[in-house]
């Protein structure tokens, strides 16, 4: 008997920490970022405008992907909360609490969440950008 407890006991608990460190599972209905892809000007204009709708302290980042082009860094993470479902395209200006995913090129961190996340929006008639500026943590 006390075997047998302890064993499901113990799937109990993999099974429950398994489960608190994955994001939850949420649904976009926003037709726009279905039809465009997150490094687009078209999906960015529209993130900025759903940003400027949610209560930000409700808001949630998972890391994705990582890339490099020209010389610059970005990556992409999921963003989520106050109803908002969608993916986020960053260009990294500052390091500040992601140096090892930096080192890593991201490798070893999807899906792990960045808290205490902040950014600056840059956004004119030709370009909008969400300007990475630091993370209080990577949760993984």
């Amino acid at each position: 008997m006390t075997k047998t407890f302890i064993n499901a006991l113990s799937v109990f608990c993999l099974l429950t920490f398994i489960v608190s460190c994955d994001r939850a599972v949420c649904k976009n209905t926003n037709i726009i970022f279905d039809k465009y892809s997150p490094d687009t000007k078209e999906y960015k204009d529209e993130l900025v405008k759903q940003l400027a709708k949610v209560d930000k302290s409700k808001l949630r980042y998972w890391m994705d992907t990582y890339q490099e082009h020209n010389n610059s860094k970005y990556f992409t993470a999921h963003i989520q909360g106050d109803g908002l479902c969608a993916k986020i395209y960053f260009t990294i200006v500052s390091n500040k609490g992601i140096e090892r995913l930096l080192k890593n090129k991201g490798m070893g961190y999807r899906g792990a969440e960045l808290t205490d996340l902040k950014f600056d929006i840059k956004q004119d008639s030709t370009s909008t950008e969400f300007l990475f500026q630091q993370a209080g943590g990577i949760v993984d």
